[in-house]
Protein backbone atom coordinates (compact mmCIF):
# COMPACT_ATOMS: atom_id res chain seq x y z
CA UNK A 1 0.00 0.00 0.00
CA UNK A 2 1.26 3.15 -0.94
CA UNK A 3 0.72 7.40 -0.53
CA UNK A 4 -1.94 6.98 -3.48
CA UNK A 5 -4.06 4.43 -1.15
CA UNK A 6 -3.86 7.30 1.20
CA UNK A 7 -7.98 8.23 1.90
CA UNK A 8 -8.76 11.77 0.97
CA UNK A 9 -11.90 12.76 1.33
CA UNK A 10 -15.32 11.64 2.96
CA UNK A 11 -14.06 12.21 6.85
CA UNK A 12 -10.41 12.29 8.35
CA UNK A 13 -9.18 11.86 12.06
CA UNK A 14 -6.57 13.77 13.90
CA UNK A 15 -3.25 11.38 14.81
CA UNK A 16 -0.88 11.74 17.57
CA UNK A 17 1.20 8.30 17.53
CA UNK A 18 3.18 8.36 20.35
CA UNK A 19 4.30 4.60 20.66
CA UNK A 20 5.77 4.66 17.37
CA UNK A 21 7.23 8.35 18.29
CA UNK A 22 8.74 7.98 21.31
CA UNK A 23 9.81 3.87 21.56
CA UNK A 24 12.56 2.13 19.20
CA UNK A 25 11.29 0.92 15.37
CA UNK A 26 12.47 -2.37 13.85
CA UNK A 27 15.31 -1.44 11.52
CA UNK A 28 14.25 -3.75 8.72
CA UNK A 29 11.56 -2.29 6.75
CA UNK A 30 10.91 -6.14 5.18
CA UNK A 31 7.10 -7.68 6.18
CA UNK A 32 8.87 -11.16 6.57
CA UNK A 33 8.24 -13.34 9.33
CA UNK A 34 11.19 -13.17 11.48
CA UNK A 35 12.76 -12.69 15.47
CA UNK A 36 12.44 -9.17 15.66
CA UNK A 37 15.23 -7.35 18.51
CA UNK A 38 15.50 -4.51 20.33
CA UNK A 39 12.29 -3.28 19.46
CA UNK A 40 9.11 -2.68 20.25
CA UNK A 41 7.20 -3.07 16.99
CA UNK A 42 7.61 -3.45 13.19
CA UNK A 43 6.26 -1.03 10.78
CA UNK A 44 3.51 -2.51 8.33
CA UNK A 45 0.79 -2.05 6.14
CA UNK A 46 -2.71 -3.63 5.96
CA UNK A 47 -3.28 -6.17 3.26
CA UNK A 48 -5.21 -5.07 0.54
CA UNK A 49 -9.12 -6.68 -0.33
CA UNK A 50 -11.30 -7.36 -2.97
CA UNK A 51 -14.50 -6.20 -1.44
CA UNK A 52 -14.41 -4.48 1.49
CA UNK A 53 -18.36 -3.94 3.32
CA UNK A 54 -19.16 -2.66 6.26
CA UNK A 55 -22.05 -4.56 8.00
CA UNK A 56 -22.32 -2.98 11.55
CA UNK A 57 -20.28 -0.40 13.54
CA UNK A 58 -20.76 0.94 17.08
CA UNK A 59 -22.20 4.28 17.29
CA UNK A 60 -21.00 5.04 20.83
CA UNK A 61 -17.66 4.10 19.47
CA UNK A 62 -17.74 6.38 16.41
CA UNK A 63 -19.28 9.12 18.49
CA UNK A 64 -16.54 9.21 20.74
CA UNK A 65 -14.18 9.42 17.66
CA UNK A 66 -16.06 12.25 16.38
CA UNK A 67 -17.79 10.05 12.95
CA UNK A 68 -20.66 10.81 11.85
CA UNK A 69 -23.40 7.84 10.97
CA UNK A 70 -22.51 9.30 6.89
CA UNK A 71 -18.86 8.43 7.78
CA UNK A 72 -19.62 5.01 8.91
CA UNK A 73 -21.88 4.66 5.62
CA UNK A 74 -19.43 6.19 3.23
CA UNK A 75 -17.25 3.55 0.90
CA UNK A 76 -14.26 5.46 2.72
CA UNK A 77 -15.21 3.99 6.04
CA UNK A 78 -14.99 0.61 4.93
CA UNK A 79 -11.66 1.31 2.96
CA UNK A 80 -10.04 2.60 5.50
CA UNK A 81 -11.15 -0.15 8.27
CA UNK A 82 -10.88 -3.06 5.81
CA UNK A 83 -7.76 -2.34 5.38
CA UNK A 84 -7.56 -0.86 1.53
CA UNK A 85 -6.68 3.20 2.25
CA UNK A 86 -5.04 4.63 5.52
CA UNK A 87 -5.83 8.21 6.39
CA UNK A 88 -3.67 11.09 6.68
CA UNK A 89 -1.34 11.18 9.81
CA UNK A 90 -1.56 6.58 10.17
CA UNK A 91 1.57 5.03 10.76
CA UNK A 92 0.57 1.54 10.97
CA UNK A 93 2.57 -0.82 13.16
CA UNK A 94 2.53 -4.61 14.44
CA UNK A 95 3.68 -4.98 18.55
CA UNK A 96 6.39 -7.23 19.55
CA UNK A 97 6.01 -9.38 22.43
CA UNK A 98 6.30 -12.67 24.16
CA UNK A 99 4.25 -14.93 26.69
CA UNK A 100 3.46 -17.70 28.34
CA UNK A 101 0.55 -19.91 26.80
CA UNK A 102 -0.81 -22.59 29.02
CA UNK A 103 1.72 -22.02 31.64
CA UNK A 104 4.61 -22.19 28.86
CA UNK A 105 6.38 -19.58 27.73
CA UNK A 106 6.70 -19.21 24.00
CA UNK A 107 9.17 -16.74 22.82
CA UNK A 108 8.50 -14.09 20.62
CA UNK A 109 4.91 -14.06 19.76
CA UNK A 110 3.61 -10.57 18.58
CA UNK A 111 0.53 -8.70 16.90
CA UNK A 112 0.34 -11.70 14.36
CA UNK A 113 -3.07 -10.50 12.47
CA UNK A 114 -3.17 -7.15 14.57
CA UNK A 115 -2.29 -3.82 12.73
CA UNK A 116 -2.54 -0.76 14.84
CA UNK A 117 -3.65 2.11 12.70
CA UNK A 118 -2.42 4.82 15.48
CA UNK A 119 -3.31 6.87 18.13
CA UNK A 120 -6.81 9.47 17.59
CA UNK A 121 -7.33 11.79 20.77
CA UNK A 122 -10.96 11.32 21.82
CA UNK A 123 -14.06 13.51 22.34
CA UNK A 124 -12.49 13.19 25.97
CA UNK A 125 -9.06 13.78 24.70
CA UNK A 126 -7.64 10.34 25.90
CA UNK A 127 -5.71 8.89 23.64
CA UNK A 128 -7.15 5.91 21.30
CA UNK A 129 -5.45 3.35 19.40
CA UNK A 130 -6.96 2.03 16.17
CA UNK A 131 -6.29 -1.47 15.61
CA UNK A 132 -7.21 -4.08 12.85
CA UNK A 133 -7.64 -7.67 13.66
CA UNK A 134 -7.48 -9.97 10.18
CA UNK A 135 -5.86 -7.32 8.27
CA UNK A 136 -2.86 -9.11 7.38
CA UNK A 137 0.67 -11.07 7.97
CA UNK A 138 3.25 -9.13 10.23
CA UNK A 139 6.33 -10.29 10.90
CA UNK A 140 5.17 -12.04 13.79
CA UNK A 141 2.87 -14.03 11.79
CA UNK A 142 4.67 -17.00 12.25
CA UNK A 143 3.10 -19.69 10.10
CA UNK A 144 0.00 -18.22 9.93
CA UNK A 145 -1.85 -15.87 6.99
CA UNK A 146 -3.00 -12.28 9.35
CA UNK A 147 -6.31 -12.77 8.54
CA UNK A 148 -9.75 -13.41 10.49
CA UNK A 149 -12.74 -15.13 9.57
CA UNK A 150 -16.62 -13.68 9.99
CA UNK A 151 -17.41 -15.70 12.71
CA UNK A 152 -14.70 -15.06 15.22
CA UNK A 153 -14.99 -11.10 13.91
CA UNK A 154 -18.69 -11.03 14.66
CA UNK A 155 -17.50 -12.69 18.17
CA UNK A 156 -15.37 -10.04 19.03
CA UNK A 157 -17.15 -7.21 17.95
CA UNK A 158 -20.20 -7.90 19.94
CA UNK A 159 -18.82 -9.18 23.13
CA UNK A 160 -16.48 -6.41 23.05
CA UNK A 161 -19.24 -4.25 22.82
CA UNK A 162 -21.86 -6.79 25.06
CA UNK A 163 -18.82 -6.38 27.72
CA UNK A 164 -18.63 -2.85 27.84
CA UNK A 165 -22.49 -2.14 28.86
CA UNK A 166 -22.35 -4.84 31.37
CA UNK A 167 -19.56 -2.66 33.32
CA UNK A 168 -16.81 -5.07 32.41
CA UNK A 169 -13.12 -3.02 31.41
CA UNK A 170 -12.91 -3.65 28.51
CA UNK A 171 -11.16 -2.91 24.81
CA UNK A 172 -13.94 -1.60 22.52
CA UNK A 173 -15.03 -2.32 18.77
CA UNK A 174 -15.96 0.88 15.95
CA UNK A 175 -16.20 -1.30 12.96
CA UNK A 176 -17.07 -5.11 11.29
CA UNK A 177 -16.36 -5.28 7.71
CA UNK A 178 -16.40 -7.93 5.32
CA UNK A 179 -13.48 -8.54 2.98
CA UNK A 180 -14.75 -10.53 -0.28
CA UNK A 181 -12.39 -12.30 0.36
CA UNK A 182 -12.50 -16.42 1.44
CA UNK A 183 -10.31 -17.28 4.03
CA UNK A 184 -9.29 -21.45 4.86
CA UNK A 185 -9.67 -22.07 8.49
CA UNK A 186 -9.71 -25.88 9.97
CA UNK A 187 -12.13 -24.41 13.18
CA UNK A 188 -10.95 -27.40 14.88
CA UNK A 189 -7.48 -28.67 13.84
CA UNK A 190 -9.19 -32.14 13.30
CA UNK A 191 -8.43 -32.45 9.24
CA UNK A 192 -11.21 -30.75 8.23
CA UNK A 193 -10.50 -27.00 6.41
CA UNK A 194 -13.13 -25.12 4.68
CA UNK A 195 -13.43 -21.58 3.06
CA UNK A 196 -14.93 -19.07 5.49
CA UNK A 197 -16.38 -15.45 4.74
CA UNK A 198 -12.98 -13.02 5.65
CA UNK A 199 -13.52 -10.02 8.19
CA UNK A 200 -11.66 -7.43 9.80
CA UNK A 201 -12.79 -5.71 13.26
CA UNK A 202 -11.49 -2.13 14.12
CA UNK A 203 -10.65 -2.72 17.49
CA UNK A 204 -10.12 0.54 19.86
CA UNK A 205 -8.47 1.11 23.48
CA UNK A 206 -6.25 3.16 25.07
CA UNK A 207 -3.43 1.39 25.00
CA UNK A 208 -3.07 -2.26 23.63
CA UNK A 209 0.10 -3.12 25.54
CA UNK A 210 0.52 -6.23 27.22
CA UNK A 211 1.99 -8.13 30.07
CA UNK A 212 3.84 -10.10 27.29
CA UNK A 213 5.54 -6.77 26.01
CA UNK A 214 7.06 -6.10 29.01
CA UNK A 215 8.17 -10.61 29.21
CA UNK A 216 9.95 -10.58 25.78
CA UNK A 217 12.82 -7.86 27.16
CA UNK A 218 13.00 -9.07 30.04
CA UNK A 219 13.73 -12.95 28.83
CA UNK A 220 16.23 -11.17 26.07
CA UNK A 221 18.20 -9.43 28.90
CA UNK A 222 16.81 -5.91 27.04
CA UNK A 223 16.74 -4.04 29.89
CA UNK A 224 17.02 -0.89 27.92
CA UNK A 225 14.38 -1.27 26.02
CA UNK A 226 12.35 -2.81 28.87
CA UNK A 227 12.61 0.83 30.74
CA UNK A 228 11.91 2.30 27.75
CA UNK A 229 8.51 1.04 27.40
CA UNK A 230 7.98 0.80 31.15
CA UNK A 231 8.47 4.82 31.36
CA UNK A 232 6.26 5.08 28.34
CA UNK A 233 3.66 3.23 29.61
CA UNK A 234 3.66 5.30 32.91
CA UNK A 235 3.68 8.35 31.37
CA UNK A 236 0.91 7.98 28.60
CA UNK A 237 -1.44 5.63 30.42
CA UNK A 238 -0.55 6.34 34.37
CA UNK A 239 -0.16 9.80 34.73
CA UNK A 240 3.53 9.48 35.76
CA UNK A 241 4.63 13.40 34.48
CA UNK A 242 8.19 13.10 35.69
CA UNK A 243 10.85 10.38 34.56
CA UNK A 244 9.68 7.57 36.96
CA UNK A 245 11.91 6.58 39.91
CA UNK A 246 11.18 3.26 42.00
CA UNK A 247 8.73 4.47 43.84
CA UNK A 248 6.72 4.83 40.66
CA UNK A 249 7.79 1.42 39.22
CA UNK A 250 6.19 0.17 42.86
CA UNK A 251 2.68 2.39 42.36
CA UNK A 252 2.21 1.68 39.07
CA UNK A 253 2.32 -2.41 39.47
CA UNK A 254 0.12 -2.09 42.65
CA UNK A 255 -2.37 -0.66 40.19
CA UNK A 256 -2.11 -3.00 37.45
CA UNK A 257 -3.08 -5.51 40.26
CA UNK A 258 -5.47 -3.59 41.48
CA UNK A 259 -7.04 -3.32 38.05
CA UNK A 260 -6.48 -6.88 36.87
CA UNK A 261 -8.38 -7.91 40.44
CA UNK A 262 -11.53 -5.49 39.63
CA UNK A 263 -11.44 -6.87 36.33
CA UNK A 264 -11.74 -10.80 36.68
CA UNK A 265 -14.36 -10.13 39.59
CA UNK A 266 -16.17 -8.42 36.87
CA UNK A 267 -15.75 -11.56 34.97
CA UNK A 268 -17.39 -13.80 37.73
CA UNK A 269 -20.24 -11.31 38.28
CA UNK A 270 -21.55 -11.81 34.71
CA UNK A 271 -20.08 -15.36 34.58
CA UNK A 272 -17.53 -14.78 31.52
CA UNK A 273 -15.29 -17.27 30.94
CA UNK A 274 -12.34 -15.74 28.85
CA UNK A 275 -10.96 -19.12 27.75
CA UNK A 276 -7.23 -18.22 26.96
CA UNK A 277 -5.76 -16.44 29.76
CA UNK A 278 -2.05 -16.12 28.48
CA UNK A 279 0.19 -13.96 29.42
CA UNK A 280 0.08 -11.92 26.16
CA UNK A 281 -3.66 -12.03 26.32
CA UNK A 282 -3.61 -9.71 29.91
CA UNK A 283 -3.58 -6.04 29.40
CA UNK A 284 -1.70 -3.67 31.15
CA UNK A 285 -4.54 -1.25 31.89
CA UNK A 286 -6.87 -3.94 33.25
CA UNK A 287 -9.03 -4.41 30.29
CA UNK A 288 -10.75 -7.78 28.69
CA UNK A 289 -8.82 -8.44 25.41
CA UNK A 290 -8.92 -10.90 23.01
CA UNK A 291 -12.17 -11.99 22.20
CA UNK A 292 -11.00 -15.75 20.96
CA UNK A 293 -12.75 -18.68 22.15
CA UNK A 294 -14.93 -17.20 25.29
CA UNK A 295 -17.93 -18.00 26.44
CA UNK A 296 -21.14 -17.09 29.24
CA UNK A 297 -21.89 -19.17 31.52
CA UNK A 298 -24.80 -21.09 31.04
CA UNK A 299 -25.33 -23.67 33.50
CA UNK A 300 -23.24 -22.92 36.35
CA UNK A 301 -20.74 -24.81 36.34
CA UNK A 302 -16.78 -23.39 37.94
CA UNK A 303 -14.81 -27.04 35.98
CA UNK A 304 -16.20 -25.20 32.57
CA UNK A 305 -14.05 -23.97 29.53
CA UNK A 306 -15.63 -22.87 26.09
CA UNK A 307 -11.38 -24.00 25.33
CA UNK A 308 -11.23 -27.15 23.52
CA UNK A 309 -7.48 -26.83 23.18
CA UNK A 310 -7.91 -26.47 27.48
CA UNK A 311 -10.20 -29.35 27.47
CA UNK A 312 -8.12 -31.74 29.13
CA UNK A 313 -5.85 -29.55 32.22
CA UNK A 314 -8.80 -26.94 32.24
CA UNK A 315 -6.20 -24.27 33.34
CA UNK A 316 -8.65 -21.45 31.97
CA UNK A 317 -11.73 -22.40 33.50
CA UNK A 318 -14.20 -20.41 35.38
CA UNK A 319 -13.26 -21.39 38.88
CA UNK A 320 -9.84 -20.78 38.14
CA UNK A 321 -9.60 -16.99 36.27
CA UNK A 322 -8.73 -15.24 40.02
CA UNK A 323 -5.81 -17.59 40.09
CA UNK A 324 -4.48 -17.89 36.70
CA UNK A 325 -4.92 -13.99 36.64
CA UNK A 326 -2.07 -13.88 40.08
CA UNK A 327 -0.12 -15.96 38.37
CA UNK A 328 0.16 -13.96 35.04
CA UNK A 329 0.61 -11.23 37.28
CA UNK A 330 3.75 -13.09 39.08
CA UNK A 331 4.85 -13.27 35.55
CA UNK A 332 4.94 -9.77 34.82
CA UNK A 333 6.71 -8.96 38.03
CA UNK A 334 9.35 -11.33 37.36
CA UNK A 335 9.80 -9.19 33.98
CA UNK A 336 10.10 -6.03 35.81
CA UNK A 337 12.21 -7.00 37.99
CA UNK A 338 15.27 -5.40 36.26
CA UNK A 339 13.99 -2.05 36.70
CA UNK A 340 13.64 -2.56 40.52
CA UNK A 341 16.84 -2.26 43.06
CA UNK A 342 14.88 -4.94 45.15
CA UNK A 343 11.94 -7.10 45.23
CA UNK A 344 9.67 -6.18 48.42
CA UNK A 345 7.19 -4.03 46.54
CA UNK A 346 6.53 -6.53 43.93
CA UNK A 347 6.00 -8.87 46.11
CA UNK A 348 3.68 -6.82 48.62
CA UNK A 349 1.47 -5.63 45.48
CA UNK A 350 0.95 -9.50 44.22
CA UNK A 351 -0.03 -10.22 47.73
CA UNK A 352 -2.29 -7.41 48.02
CA UNK A 353 -3.97 -8.67 44.50
CA UNK A 354 -5.30 -11.41 47.02
CA UNK A 355 -7.18 -8.42 49.00
CA UNK A 356 -8.39 -6.83 45.93
CA UNK A 357 -9.96 -9.77 44.25
CA UNK A 358 -11.29 -10.53 47.49
CA UNK A 359 -12.79 -7.34 48.26
CA UNK A 360 -14.19 -6.53 44.89
CA UNK A 361 -15.57 -10.33 44.67
CA UNK A 362 -17.51 -9.50 47.88
CA UNK A 363 -18.49 -6.69 47.30
CA UNK A 364 -20.10 -7.66 44.01
CA UNK A 365 -21.25 -10.53 45.20
CA UNK A 366 -22.93 -8.36 48.33
CA UNK A 367 -24.69 -6.56 45.26
CA UNK A 368 -25.31 -9.65 43.60
CA UNK A 369 -27.55 -10.40 46.22
CA UNK A 370 -28.98 -7.06 47.41
CA UNK A 371 -27.06 -6.85 50.57
CA UNK A 372 -26.16 -3.12 51.26
CA UNK A 373 -22.92 -4.95 52.97
CA UNK A 374 -21.06 -7.45 53.99
CA UNK A 375 -20.53 -9.41 56.57
CA UNK A 376 -18.01 -11.96 57.88
CA UNK A 377 -20.83 -14.42 57.88
CA UNK A 378 -21.74 -14.00 54.23
CA UNK A 379 -18.69 -15.82 53.17
CA UNK A 380 -20.85 -19.04 54.35
CA UNK A 381 -23.64 -17.71 52.71
CA UNK A 382 -21.58 -17.33 49.75
CA UNK A 383 -20.09 -20.69 49.56
CA UNK A 384 -23.33 -23.00 50.34
CA UNK A 385 -24.68 -20.71 47.11
CA UNK A 386 -21.98 -21.92 45.27
CA UNK A 387 -22.60 -25.40 46.10
CA UNK A 388 -26.30 -25.50 45.62
CA UNK A 389 -25.71 -23.52 42.41
CA UNK A 390 -24.14 -26.93 40.87
CA UNK A 391 -26.57 -29.55 43.17
CA UNK A 392 -28.78 -29.26 39.65
CA UNK A 393 -28.28 -27.50 36.33
CA UNK A 394 -28.79 -24.01 37.18
CA UNK A 395 -28.95 -21.30 35.00
CA UNK A 396 -26.41 -18.88 36.24
CA UNK A 397 -27.90 -15.21 34.19
CA UNK A 398 -31.77 -16.81 35.20
CA UNK A 399 -31.01 -17.44 38.53
CA UNK A 400 -29.27 -14.42 39.71
CA UNK A 401 -32.07 -12.42 37.74
CA UNK A 402 -34.72 -14.01 39.09
CA UNK A 403 -33.30 -13.93 42.96
CA UNK A 404 -34.16 -10.49 42.92
CA UNK A 405 -38.10 -11.61 42.87
CA UNK A 406 -37.32 -13.54 46.23
CA UNK A 407 -35.61 -10.62 47.63
CA UNK A 408 -39.24 -8.19 46.76
CA UNK A 409 -41.31 -10.89 48.87
CA UNK A 410 -42.25 -9.10 52.00
CA UNK A 411 -40.03 -9.72 55.18
CA UNK A 412 -41.54 -11.97 57.68
CA UNK A 413 -39.96 -12.91 61.28
CA UNK A 414 -40.56 -16.28 60.74
CA UNK A 415 -38.22 -17.74 57.30
CA UNK A 416 -39.98 -20.91 57.60
CA UNK A 417 -43.18 -19.57 56.40
CA UNK A 418 -44.73 -21.87 54.17
CA UNK A 419 -46.24 -19.42 51.68
CA UNK A 420 -43.09 -17.27 51.64
CA UNK A 421 -41.13 -20.95 51.10
CA UNK A 422 -42.89 -21.78 48.10
CA UNK A 423 -42.93 -18.44 46.41
CA UNK A 424 -39.18 -18.28 46.88
CA UNK A 425 -38.83 -21.63 45.31
CA UNK A 426 -41.28 -20.72 42.29
CA UNK A 427 -39.07 -17.30 41.63
CA UNK A 428 -35.88 -18.98 40.93
CA UNK A 429 -37.15 -22.46 39.47
CA UNK A 430 -36.81 -20.85 36.05
CA UNK A 431 -33.49 -21.43 36.07
CA UNK A 432 -33.29 -25.04 36.66
CA UNK A 433 -32.73 -26.70 32.80
CA UNK A 434 -34.56 -30.17 33.92
CA UNK A 435 -36.73 -29.86 36.81
CA UNK A 436 -37.63 -33.82 35.92
CA UNK A 437 -34.50 -34.82 37.40
CA UNK A 438 -35.27 -32.45 40.94
CA UNK A 439 -34.93 -35.03 42.97
CA UNK A 440 -36.93 -34.09 46.95
CA UNK A 441 -33.05 -33.79 48.20
CA UNK A 442 -32.10 -31.36 45.93
CA UNK A 443 -35.16 -29.11 46.74
CA UNK A 444 -34.76 -29.55 49.86
CA UNK A 445 -30.69 -27.88 49.43
CA UNK A 446 -32.49 -24.71 47.57
CA UNK A 447 -35.03 -24.39 50.04
CA UNK A 448 -32.37 -24.21 52.95
CA UNK A 449 -30.39 -21.70 51.07
CA UNK A 450 -33.28 -19.75 50.36
CA UNK A 451 -34.45 -19.87 54.24
CA UNK A 452 -30.51 -18.66 55.04
CA UNK A 453 -30.73 -16.42 52.00
CA UNK A 454 -34.13 -14.86 53.52
CA UNK A 455 -33.17 -14.58 56.91
CA UNK A 456 -29.98 -12.71 55.94
CA UNK A 457 -32.21 -9.94 54.39
CA UNK A 458 -34.30 -9.76 57.38
CA UNK A 459 -30.73 -8.33 59.22
CA UNK A 460 -30.54 -6.02 56.34
CA UNK A 461 -31.13 -2.54 56.12
CA UNK A 462 -33.51 -0.65 53.36
CA UNK A 463 -36.25 -1.14 51.72
CA UNK A 464 -37.58 -4.11 48.99
CA UNK A 465 -37.92 -2.05 46.51
CA UNK A 466 -34.16 -0.54 47.02
CA UNK A 467 -33.06 -4.04 47.32
CA UNK A 468 -34.61 -5.20 44.30
CA UNK A 469 -33.15 -1.66 42.14
CA UNK A 470 -30.10 -3.04 43.52
CA UNK A 471 -29.61 -6.31 42.51
CA UNK A 472 -30.99 -5.97 38.67
CA UNK A 473 -28.22 -3.16 38.29
CA UNK A 474 -25.90 -5.73 38.65
CA UNK A 475 -27.75 -8.82 37.62
CA UNK A 476 -27.53 -9.01 33.77
CA UNK A 477 -31.09 -9.79 32.08
CA UNK A 478 -29.30 -10.38 28.48
CA UNK A 479 -25.59 -11.58 27.88
CA UNK A 480 -24.34 -12.80 24.50
CA UNK A 481 -24.50 -16.72 25.29
CA UNK A 482 -22.65 -18.67 22.75
CA UNK A 483 -25.86 -20.02 20.99
CA UNK A 484 -27.52 -16.46 20.38
CA UNK A 485 -23.76 -15.64 19.10
CA UNK A 486 -23.48 -18.69 16.63
CA UNK A 487 -27.05 -18.11 15.28
CA UNK A 488 -26.05 -14.67 14.72
CA UNK A 489 -23.11 -15.85 12.60
CA UNK A 490 -25.30 -18.29 10.64
CA UNK A 491 -27.49 -15.90 9.65
CA UNK A 492 -24.68 -13.45 8.55
CA UNK A 493 -22.81 -16.32 6.38
CA UNK A 494 -25.72 -16.40 4.13
CA UNK A 495 -26.01 -12.11 4.13
CA UNK A 496 -28.79 -11.49 6.82
CA UNK A 497 -26.70 -9.39 9.40
CA UNK A 498 -29.86 -8.20 10.91
CA UNK A 499 -29.08 -10.66 14.28
CA UNK A 500 -25.64 -8.72 14.59
CA UNK A 501 -27.80 -5.07 14.61
CA UNK A 502 -30.71 -6.82 17.02
CA UNK A 503 -27.82 -8.23 19.64
CA UNK A 504 -25.66 -5.16 19.52
CA UNK A 505 -29.06 -2.60 20.45
CA UNK A 506 -30.43 -5.06 23.10
CA UNK A 507 -27.17 -5.77 24.64
CA UNK A 508 -26.40 -1.94 24.98
CA UNK A 509 -28.96 -2.54 27.40
CA UNK A 510 -28.46 -5.55 29.35
CA UNK A 511 -29.84 -4.55 32.84
CA UNK A 512 -33.16 -3.40 31.37
CA UNK A 513 -36.30 -5.49 31.05
CA UNK A 514 -36.84 -5.15 27.06
CA UNK A 515 -40.48 -6.90 26.27
CA UNK A 516 -39.94 -6.84 22.16
CA UNK A 517 -37.18 -9.32 22.79
CA UNK A 518 -37.83 -11.30 26.03
CA UNK A 519 -39.28 -14.34 24.94
CA UNK A 520 -36.67 -15.37 22.50
CA UNK A 521 -33.17 -13.55 24.23
CA UNK A 522 -34.31 -13.84 28.18
CA UNK A 523 -34.28 -17.92 28.31
CA UNK A 524 -32.20 -20.76 29.11
CA UNK A 525 -29.73 -22.39 26.60
CA UNK A 526 -31.90 -24.92 24.01
CA UNK A 527 -31.10 -28.20 23.77
CA UNK A 528 -30.34 -27.95 20.12
CA UNK A 529 -26.97 -26.52 21.48
CA UNK A 530 -25.71 -28.10 23.95
CA UNK A 531 -22.95 -30.21 22.05
CA UNK A 532 -23.34 -27.64 18.92
CA UNK A 533 -20.05 -26.00 17.70
CA UNK A 534 -19.60 -22.81 18.27
CA UNK A 535 -22.63 -22.91 20.97
CA UNK A 536 -20.64 -25.01 23.23
CA UNK A 537 -17.25 -26.28 21.83
CA UNK A 538 -14.56 -22.97 20.54
CA UNK A 539 -11.16 -23.33 19.64
CA UNK A 540 -8.88 -20.83 19.53
CA UNK A 541 -9.81 -20.30 15.59
CA UNK A 542 -13.03 -19.08 16.94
Amino acid sequence: MDSSSRASDSFSLTFDNRFCRELPADANPVNSRRQVLRACYSRVQPTEVCCPETIAWSREVAKSLGLTEADCRSEQFAAVFGGNRLLSGMDPFAMCYGGHQFGNWAGQLGDGRAINLGEVPDRDGRHQTLQLKGAGPTPYSRTADGLAVLRSSVREFLCSEAMHHLGVPTTRALSLVLTGESVVRDMFYDGNPRREPGAVVCRVAPSFVRFGNFQIFAARRDHETLKALADFTLRSDFGCTETPDQDDYAAWFEEVCRRTAVMVAHWMRVGFVHGVMNTDNMSILGLTIDYGPYGWQDNYDPNWTPNTTDASGRRYRFGNQPAVAHWNLYQLANALLPLFDRPDSLEQSLDQYVTHYETAWHSMLSQKLGLSDWEETDVRLFADLDDVLQAAETDMTIFFRNLADVAAIPPSADSNDPAARHESLQAVSEAWYRPADLTDDVRNRFDGWLQAYRARLLRDSGSCADRVQRMNAVNPRYVLRNYLAQQAIDLSEQGDHSFIHELLNVLNRPYDVQPDVDDRLFQKRPDWARDRPGCSMLSCSS
